[in-house]
């Protein structure tokens, strides 16, 4: 059975399914009907019956019978799938073949030219897939808690699991808050099995992917849908000295120890303290913590609590009379 497009579907949908209802309450149709001639309103939509065999001829009797639509959908609809499963394995093959294209073409001199380039929407994605796929010896990932759906998440973990398996380094920092993550505790599981390290930290950071201590990848001042990818010597040197440094400050994910946790509580109420002192709107220091504007409100009121008031600025002289900066040592 040849395969149908997009406009047999819309004429189906809007002109040929009526007249096969008219067919089947009547039984069938004249092959003499005005309606089916020539240059009848309903040529088109009858022909197109004719070729899905919904509409079948008796020739003895000169007319169209219908025909049970459940016995047709199959011939027509399992084609399709079977051309969309080819289309995107093609489409996979054509992807691969760029992946080597790009790979060779970052190791060349040509691409050390560009030393700054701007990614924009769906082409950050490849982007990190091509140049993790490429990764020698190290990743540095880190990850702030927001925005990271399961989806994202997922992805990920096939790209980062497939690094780990080719005996690649993997380090990753996320904020304190992605500990309270399920999605994130599923990721960070299936990482550390096969020897990634992943550690918190109280303070906000922006994303930042560095491969090889070659090339980095950097959120971009044009919007959320754009990065940089920056492959300048120096600016990568520079950004992977801030993350080893960050990276001696934070805590170990899969420690689950008492005393370790108390430390992690101790430093998000630290910050919490830091975020009002500095008089930031509260969606600003729910961003910086990572957690949401909700969570960050509980924060605020287990203050108040402690310090037994009543008002917010109650809690800044309770805590300005006791000297509280939020940056007191444990």
């Amino acid at each position: 059975m040849p395969l149908f497009s997009a406009s047999d579907r819309e004429l189906f949908e809007t002109e040929s399914a009526a007249l096969f209802e008219d067919v089947v309450k009547q039984g069938s149709i004249s092959a003499a009907d005005p309606r089916i001639a020539e240059e009848g309103d309903a040529r088109g939509a009858f022909e197109l019956l004719q070729r899905m065999g919904l509409l079948l001829l008796d020739p003895e009797a000169m007319e169209y019978t219908p025909v049970d639509p459940s016995s047709v959908q199959s011939q027509i609809v399992a084609p399709l799938s079977t051309e969309g499963s080819e289309l995107l394995s093609e489409s996979s093959r054509w992807a691969s073949a760029f992946t080597s294209l790009a790979q060779s073409w970052r190791r060349s001199p040509q691409g050390g030219r560009d030393l700054i380039t701007e990614l924009q929407g769906e082409a950050i994605e490849t982007f990190l897939a091509s140049i993790v796929a490429d990764a020698q010896f190290e990743l540095l990932t880190a990850q702030p808690q927001t925005d990271r759906d399961a989806p994202s998440l997922a992805a990920a973990a096939v790209r980062d699991v497939a690094a780990l398996d080719r005996g690649i380094r993997m380090r990753t920092l996320y904020q304190h808050s992605a500990r309270r993550s399920a999605i994130t505790h599923k990721y960070v599981a299936q990482v550390t099995q096969r020897g990634a390290e992943v550690r918190t930290l109280d303070e906000f950071f922006n994303r930042l992917i560095v491969v090889d201590q070659r090339i980095a990848v950097i959120p971009s001042s044009a919007g959320l849908d754009a990065a940089l990818a920056i492959s300048e010597p120096s600016i990568v040197a520079y950004l992977v000295d801030m993350f080893k440094r960050t990276w001696e400050r934070a805590r170990p994910f899969t420690n689950r120890e008492t005393t370790m946790l108390r430390h992690v509580a101790a430093e998000q109420r630290a910050m919490t303290i830091r975020m009002l002192i500095e008089g930031h709107a509260d969606p600003a220091s729910a961003k910086r913590l990572g957690v949401s504007p909700r969570t960050y409100a509980g924060y605020v009121a287990d203050l108040k609590q402690e310090y037994q008031v009543m008002t917010r600025f109650q809690l800044g002289y309770a805590m300005g009379l006791k000297g509280v900066s939020g940056q007191e040592s444990e």
